[in-house]
């Protein structure tokens, strides 16, 4: 029970420093010095290797893929096509930052037996293109939230997979909806710093959480990778303190995967290329100040 132990103690101390008064985090922050990339799905681009030079016209550093979908196979575990994102990739200048398989959300993890395989195959591709970290959210079908059995079924399918995840050096990013202490039982119980959280400030935030005191908890040991949104909005019109939460990160170390990324920031009808290149200059601004 370690971690839960860790985060006990520093949940303690914060409050007891909050308590008397104390703001650790009022001076100025230094850069975090993260590359900003995006979701291939938040800019209409899917698992479509076309996404890379629509992340190259935001002027993004990189951007974040989907492993595929269900209709095609989730084709990215396919070596053809593998090669032609890393060729497009090195062509446009433009990495692929990491991975993800959002098909968990309607085949659940937690309860689809085929998507064992999906996440074995998927840590291979991560492999294949030099990648870190594969997100893996569990959200709709597959949210974990009052969800005992569904918790133990992804601790004992973390468990098999997480020496293969090991031996290659990727991380297993879990995002959901669940607060900083859920996350950190499924961590323990899986034992493998091979596990750790994909943090959504925004989902976090709906979910009733208090991310404020959660990112300092959190960031520097158990976090692998952000996402930067506001769903349906701008960044710059949404609720949170995008600034307060840059400041968190820096003083908390926080170095993850080195990446962040924008997803969902766009208004309903807006374009996609100017959202996307307001919601940029927005990070660069708040999260990432020169």
């Amino acid at each position: 029970m370690t971690h839960r132990r860790e985060f006990i103690k520093k949940s303690a101390l914060a409050s007891i420093a909050l308590g008397m008064g104390f703001d650790t985090y009022s001076s100025p922050f230094p850069n975090l010095n993260l590359k900003v990339g995006a979701c291939d799905w938040s800019i209409e681009h899917s698992s479509d290797p076309n996404g890379l030079a629509v992340a190259k016209e935001i002027g993004l550093d990189g951007l974040q893929v989907n492993l595929g979908n269900f209709d095609n196979q989730l084709h990215l575990r396919q070596k053809s096509i593998q090669q032609e994102y890393l060729q497009k990739s090195k062509a446009l200048g433009i990495p692929i930052s990491s991975l993800a398989i959002g098909e968990l959300n309607s085949y659940p993890y937690k309860s689809d037996p085929q998507t064992e395989q999906w996440v074995s195959d998927s840590i291979e591709v991560a492999e294949n293109m030099g990648l870190g970290v594969i997100l893996l959210p569990f959200f709709n079908k597959n949210d974990l939230r009052d969800d005992s059995k569904g918790k133990s079924e992804v601790i004992s399918k973390l468990k098999n997979i997480a020496p293969k995840a090991e031996k290659t050096g990727v991380i297993l990013g879990i995002e959901s909806y669940l607060s900083a202490a859920e996350h950190l039982e499924i961590i323990e119980a899986v034992g493998s710093n091979s596990v750790k959280i994909y943090y959504d400030f925004r989902n976090s935030a709906d979910a009733g959480h208090p991310i404020y005191e959660e990112i300092p908890l959190l960031a520097k040991d158990y976090i692998c990778e952000i996402h930067i949104k506001e769903n349906g909005k701008l960044l710059c019109e949404g609720d949170l303190d995008w600034a307060k939460i840059g400041e968190l990160l820096s003083k908390s170390d926080y170095i993850g995967s080195g990446w962040m990324q924008i997803e969902w920031s766009t208004p309903k009808g807006a374009d996609i290329l100017k959202a996307y290149q307001h919601n940029l200059a927005f990070v660069n601004k708040n999260l990432n100040p020169a």
